[in-house]
């Protein structure tokens, strides 16, 4: 790689006109100037460096760009702020900050924010460039105000009939065309009724979401209600999920092992606690693995990895966990042992039964590890005769523990 810096210049749908002082002089006297064909194009002919378009995928390409250039004045072109769902992020990881000398440009959501009258930091933004469309359900909710960045020309169609699905239809849809330039434009409307099939492929997608009534609420708490998720029975109940996520305690970044997924509802309800939350999966029945992708795709987190096949042989070769949940198959052969081994020292480990077989293997390895053994017992009311009563479910042992030993480094 070059051991000069890597200027790294932002700019906007109004090009060369819209750029600060500084961007224009890193753009001429730039030897080589790397972009998007879009982004490249908005050049003048006073910008003579040799120009590059990247390669798709772009970010295996982005090494080897570097290093055939090394030694010379290099910028690379972004859209709007490089830092914002950019291509900075990806060069500060692959070849440091103190490589990188960047000039940002106001982004996308700063303009549609801008137009709308929307505080930014009252805003949530979800990007589909490069995710799929499914990922904007886990940012449904009453009331709240989101930009998503789109991936072309047919995002704001497919985001309506998302929001459709998903029960959104009244909310308030206005895509914003070409912020920035002579050509800027808005359009408005609500999903339930979205005329457009196509907007121009440079656009944000600005959402004030409104529920229809009929549409279930989904909170962020833990708990989702259980008609949330399509099931056949196999499914981890709403209080009981609620206090095993509690056991659980996922925190930003980290992954869960969800071994016997049924439904998939934990490993979902974990990832929906934050954004990069990652989670595998593990169901041998191929039905209900399908199944799980389903839900995942209904319940906002397409990035749950689902892997079909019986553990713990299918346990093999996963990245490292920071918790592991067991939800069934305690007592398949070596998958306790399988699943602790694989758990780092300071990682938790749940599970979860209803067996008295799996039950007394839980309390053994209670009594070598410790941890804590609870009886979680629920009962509804329910009807009897003309009077109510209590309808007790079957109660779960569970057992949760964090491996002992030395914590590791960062």
């Amino acid at each position: 790689m070059s051991p000069a810096p890597v200027t790294v210049v932002g700019i906007g749908a109004d090009g060369w006109p819209g750029l600060a002082p500084t961007s224009r002089e890193a753009l001429r006297t730039a030897e080589v100037i790397i972009g998007g064909p879009r982004q490249l194009d908005l050049l003048p002919p006073e910008c003579p460096g040799e120009r590059i378009a990247w390669p798709s995928p772009l970010r295996p390409a982005v090494p080897g760009l570097l290093a055939a250039h090394a030694g010379r004045r290099v910028c690379v072109l972004a859209s709007g702020d490089p830092m914002f769902y950019g291509i900075g992020g990806t060069l500060a990881e692959m070849v440091g900050p103190d490589r990188l000398h960047v000039l940002p440009h106001p982004s996308s959501a700063s303009y549609a924010c801008a137009r709308l009258g929307w505080p930014l930091q009252d805003t949530d933004v979800v990007s589909l460039v490069g995710r799929p469309s499914e990922a904007l359900s886990a940012a449904l909710h009453e009331g709240r105000r989101l930009l998503v960045l789109s991936a072309g020309a047919g995002t704001p169609a497919e985001v309506a009939a998302l929001l459709r699905d998903r029960g959104y239809g009244p909310s308030r849809m206005t895509v914003l065309e070409e912020l920035g330039s002579e050509a800027e434009r808005a359009l408005t409307g609500t999903p339930d009724d979205w005329p457009h099939p196509r907007t121009a492929p440079l656009n944000v997608i600005a959402i004030r979401c409104r529920r229809a009534p009929e549409a279930l609420r989904l909170p962020l708490t833990p708990g989702l209600p259980d008609e949330a998720f399509e099931h056949d029975g196999q499914l981890t109940k709403r209080h009981v999920r609620a206090a095993t996520l509690a056991a659980l305690a996922p925190a930003p970044g980290e992954l869960l092992w969800d071994v016997g997924g049924g439904s998939g509802s934990i490993g979902i309800e974990w990832m929906r606690t934050h954004p990069s939350c990652r989670a595998v999966t593990v169901e041998r029945n191929p039905l209900r693995a399908e199944r799980i992708t389903r839900n995942a795709n209904v319940l906002g987190v397409p990035a749950l990895q689902v892997v079909t096949g019986a553990a713990p042989a299918a346990l093999t070769g996963l990245p490292t966990p920071d918790a592991v949940f067991i939800g069934g198959g305690l007592t398949a052969p070596g998958l306790l042992q399988a699943c602790w081994e694989a758990l780092p020292p300071g990682a938790r480990l749940v599970a979860n039964t209803v067996t008295l077989e799996s039950e007394a293997l839980l309390t053994d390895w209670y009594r070598r590890h410790g941890g804590e053994l609870t009886r979680l017992a629920i009962a509804h009311a329910v009807p009897v005769g003309g009077f109510t009563g209590w309808r007790q479910a079957m109660p779960v042992t569970q057992w949760s523990v964090v491996k002992s030993g030395p914590q590791p480094p960062g």
